[in-house]
């Protein structure tokens, strides 16, 4: 019984990575096809999930398709209840859903202005009002999920799930942009992308090189170091 997930280029598809964490931090069984998000071919990739259009996209055992990763998420869950995607205890479980719907439609200045990448980090880039906004936001959801799990540092709900999950490519935003944040929020970042599913996806993703650059910007760069 394996999931087949559709994944977009792993150096800048943060909606390809979340998907992908569902699955792989889980230990749940599936493959992965590579969708041409910036070679062209997208459509034509996806030609065959109808009406699905985006990365990423999820086919169940069965041959279910499901589009968008809040519904992803909730399917993975239903379909494995022993796998631990969200918390056991109610309260906490409902705030971790709260975390991941507001990621998933909101912090747009944040997504907007700085694009995902894994390959370097940005040096001089000015946060603007709005992403300094965003950051505090996120601060403070982060502040309200451990005041209810009680975990003072670490994943937010005290083990790994899915509201980890939906905040890594955050964490790779605050990394790769240098963003003002807190130390708190700067060490769970760094906890974030250190994981050995993050960096071997990160390994993965470099083997690709891009003429031109998806999202690059006037500024130096210097290696990504965590």
């Amino acid at each position: 019984m394996t999931y087949t997930l559709y994944i977009g280029d792993r150096l800048f598809s943060s909606w390809s990575l979340r998907g992908w964490l569902m699955l792989e931090k889980f230990n749940i069984p599936h493959s992965v096809k590579l969708v041409g998000l910036y070679s062209g071919t997208m459509a034509k990739d996806m030609a065959h999930l109808a009406p699905a259009r985006l990365v990423p996209t999820l086919v169940t055992p069965e041959g279910t398709v499901v589009g968008e990763s809040l519904a992803m998420a909730e399917t993975l869950a239903e379909e494995n209840p022993d796998a631990g995607l969200w918390p056991a205890a109610v309260a906490e479980r409902a705030t971790a859903r709260w975390l991941v719907s507001e990621m998933a439609c909101g912090f747009g200045a944040l997504r907007g202005e700085c694009a995902m990448q894994l390959s370097h980090i940005w040096q001089g880039f000015e946060a603007s009002e709005a992403v300094r906004a965003d950051l505090a936001r996120i601060e403070t959801l982060f502040a309200h999920a451990r005041r209810m799990s009680g975990a003072k540092d670490g994943y937010l709900f005290g083990t790994y799930g899915l509201a980890d999950v939906f905040y890594t490519p955050v964490a790779a935003r605050i990394v790769g942009y240098d963003l003002p944040v807190s130390a708190e929020t700067r060490a769970y970042s760094r906890l974030l992308l250190s994981d050995p599913a993050v960096l071997a996806w990160q390994r993965e993703a470099r083997k690709v090189s891009y003429d031109p650059e998806p999202y690059a910007l006037p500024l130096k760069r210097r290696d990504w170091r965590l």
